[in-house]
């Protein structure tokens, strides 16, 4: 079998590599928690909520495949499958069955907020060991902010 070598040092490809994939489960799980509230959001900012959701979606994994590209890249082979992601996952999800048009907002805004929370650590986290990966990290973190206010946005006011 052969392996993909990092340029880094072992020690920091170890920081990194668990930063990413880390990163890499709560993507993969928050696209899933967006499309679960995409199938049944309910009420009447329906179709408006439903589009947003997807905008998250599709943000969510087109990061988790840079994410992983970057962990093979630094010779650690990411982890996505359906198992490590179901173990390892604990953002808020939506409750089963029909979610209301709120409660899916205020899921989102939960959810994005702890992602953007656990990316903040892996940013300071990654800020010696690799650069690189902290540069991506902070891409991230920004557009999950972005997306965050968006859905905070439509529950105002309280």
């Amino acid at each position: 079998m052969t392996t993909v070598r990092s340029t880094l040092p072992d020690d920091a490809r170890k920081v990194a590599c668990e930063a990413l994939q880390d990163t890499l489960v709560d993507l993969l799980g928050l696209s899933l928690v967006g499309k679960q509230a995409h199938w049944n959001v309910v009420g009447p900012r329906f179709r408006s909520i439903h589009l947003q959701l997807d905008e998250v979606v599709t943000a969510a994994r087109d990061f988790a495949d840079t994410v992983a590209e970057r962990s093979a890249a630094l010779g650690v082979p990411p982890d996505g499958r359906p198992e490590t992601v179901a173990k390892a996952f604990t953002l808020p999800a939506p409750q089963e069955g029909w979610v209301r048009d709120s409660d899916a907002v205020r899921v989102m805004v939960n959810a994005l907020q702890e992602a953007v929370a656990r990316l903040r650590e892996r940013i300071d986290a990654t800020e010696k060991a690799d650069p690189v990966t902290q540069d991506l990290l902070i891409g991230i973190t920004a557009e999950l902010e972005k997306q965050r206010w968006m859905f905070d946005a439509e529950n105002f006011p309280r």
